[in-house]
């Protein structure tokens, strides 16, 4: 009994896999909802239903990462927009 506990405490948890759990309706509303303000193509959302068809958790992640991108691009074009925009030194005499 004590060797069973001991191998439980130090058994190695990188080797084992997680769970996974298919999303619920109200988790494929959460879901979508993500994706409201946002331009996206069709084709990712409908690979994130899919994904979420037999892992929500991953669903869930794959969206943040693309929203994330989506906003770290969207950042770089204001940026760029506003410093080509921003040429109010030169005055037309």
């Amino acid at each position: 009994m004590y060797k069973a506990l001991i191998e439980d405490i130090f058994h190695d948890s990188e080797g084992t896999e997680e769970t996974t759990f298919p999303a619920t309706d109200q988790d494929l509303l959460i879901l979508t909802e993500k994706f409201l303000g946002f331009e996206i193509p069709s084709k990712v959302f409908l690979q994130a239903i899919a994904i979420a068809d037999y892992d929500c958790a991953a669903a869930f992640r794959y969206v943040e990462n693309y929203l994330t991108i989506l906003k770290n691009k969207n950042k770089r074009k204001h940026k760029k927009l506003l410093v080509l925009g921003c040429s109010t030194r030169f005055d037309n005499n």
